[in-house]
């Protein structure tokens, strides 16, 4: 069996796993990768490997650095099928879609803005109708639900805890009397969160592939930052500013409002409007109510009794441009909550166009931001951005709150790898900055000395 790196190795985003099992060819994963402009077109476009000789992929969750460059695995002659859990199926469904609309509505202002300059226009990585295409190879899998997918190969889902559907992949491999079971943890959540389920461990690992997002790195309390978030959104209101939230719309978002819907009926933040101002996260706000399965028991009691833990009374979802531009004229102090997390695509980035040269407003970055996206440069503190390719003066406030991530902070990570039993003759570390997934592969290997621990780099090849 061979595994080739193709994304996701040393960095954090376009996870991509290519697996060689008895002459076949399978994916964990195809997603794209977020980063400098002219270096993510150019990854996002292109593949090491031809695309029509991949049986099936393997989705963990729906997050678009893990399936973002499925439309585009299509496009250049993938025929197979793509499996997921029902959760992630459906979030797919729309999330692509938008990702679609999101690169071509960006296209169109990125390409009048050059075509001043005498500059050719650019165009969307694929359309609608070629993302369209693409959900209809999905095939929706619940947990714990063994399938055969090759010749030699079964594998099942099991939740891994970091949105609505996500999953860890178990394989079962056979080759010949030969047998090995790998573990792919796709992204961990933290375990304890307000909505989902905890990550659940696995048994009689040969090869674990583990995400290494914040391998260095932990998050502050909930407790902390409910404290915190209240503090800093009543100083906003003292100054009257706008508070911008860059949230990614699939699980931070509804985080988020869950969280300001508890504040406010403790009354630790007056009641004032809320928006979420993203088509997408409307969407999946409802996908989310299709789904208890995915939930703790909290919130699926919540959810079986027709509360609604993701709506307030004052909070009001934006759909269309008009109601978004509208945001602009706003004067009193308001929430705008909006994708993508990274502020590197969709309306995010007009409403940082709009309100960083503020003093008086408060930006808040709630989760990851990979290198060189404009999210990683304010939460870096720099005091000049580009966005659309036009300088901006940063005077707003910007405050970092990493708690409401979705992703395992260090020492979530090595509990969770701490639970995994089975040979674990190889640990592969993947999905984070190389500063990051070296220093949890030195903490690995001080928990497993019999393993061998990898820090694959892009196209490293390791052969089992």
């Amino acid at each position: 069996m061979k595994w080739t790196f193709c994304g996701a190795a040393q960095t954090t985003t376009g996870s991509r796993h290519l697996l060689n099992i008895n002459g076949t060819e399978l994916m964990l994963d195809c997603g794209i990768f977020q980063g400098r402009r002219l270096e993510s077109i150019e990854r996002n476009n292109s593949f090491s490997f031809d695309p029509r000789s991949v049986e099936a992929v393997v989705v963990s969750h729906a997050h678009i650095d893990h399936t973002g460059a499925l439309p585009t695995l299509v496009k250049r002659g993938f025929a197979g099928n793509i499996y997921a859990t029902n959760g992630t199926r459906d979030l797919a469904a729309v999330m692509l879609q938008d990702s679609a609309h999101v690169q071509r509505y960006d296209a169109q202002f990125v390409s009048r803005k050059r075509a001043r300059k005498g500059l050719p226009p650019v165009a969307p990585i694929y359309t609608e109708k070629e993302a369209e295409a693409t959900i209809r190879q999905f095939v929706g899998l619940g947990y714990e639900r063994p399938l055969w997918i090759a010749d030699g190969v079964q594998f099942r889902f099991r939740d891994a805890g970091h949105i609505l559907g996500s999953a860890e992949v178990i394989m079962d491999l056979r080759e010949g009397d030969r047998r090995l079971r790998i573990g792919f943890t796709g992204d961990l959540g933290r375990g304890c969160d307000p909505l989902l389920r905890d990550p659940a461990p696995m048994e009689d690992i040969d090869v674990l592939a583990i995400s290494s997002t914040y391998g260095n790195r932990e998050h502050e309390s909930m407790d902390y930052v409910n404290d915190r978030l209240c503090a800093i959104v009543n100083r906003t209101i003292e100054r009257k500013g706008k508070i911008i939230i860059p949230a990614f719309a699939v699980g931070r978002t509804q985080h988020i409002v869950y969280a300001l819907h508890r504040l406010t009926e403790e009354k630790c933040i007056p009641e004032l409007p809320i928006f979420v101002d993203s088509p997408l996260a409307v969407n999946v706000t409802e996908i989310f109510r299709l789904h208890p399965e995915c939930f703790n028991l909290d919130i699926y009691e919540q959810l079986m009794a027709r509360h609604n833990p993701f709506g307030l009374e004052r909070l009001k979802y934006i759909h269309d441009v008009d109601q978004s531009i509208a945001l602009n004229d706003l004067k009193e102090p308001c929430i705008i909550i909006s994708a993508s997390g990274m502020a590197e695509a969709g309306r995010i980035c007009h409403h940082l166009h709009n309100n960083l040269g503020d003093e008086r407003n408060t930006v808040i970055m709630v989760g990851f931001c990979a290198q060189h996206t404009l999210g990683a440069r304010l939460i870096a503190g720099e005091k000049r951005v580009r966005i659309f390719g036009e300088e901006h003066d940063v005077k707003a406030h910007v405050e970092v709150i990493s708690a409401f991530s979705a992703h395992a902070g260090r020492s979530e990570l090595l509990d969770y790898a701490r639970r995994v039993t089975g040979s674990l003759q190889h640990i592969c570390v993947v999905h984070g900055e190389a500063e990051q997934s070296n220093a949890l592969a030195a903490a690995l290997r001080d928990i497993f000395p019999r393993s061998q621990v990898h820090v694959p780099a892009i196209n490293d090849v390791l052969e089992f």
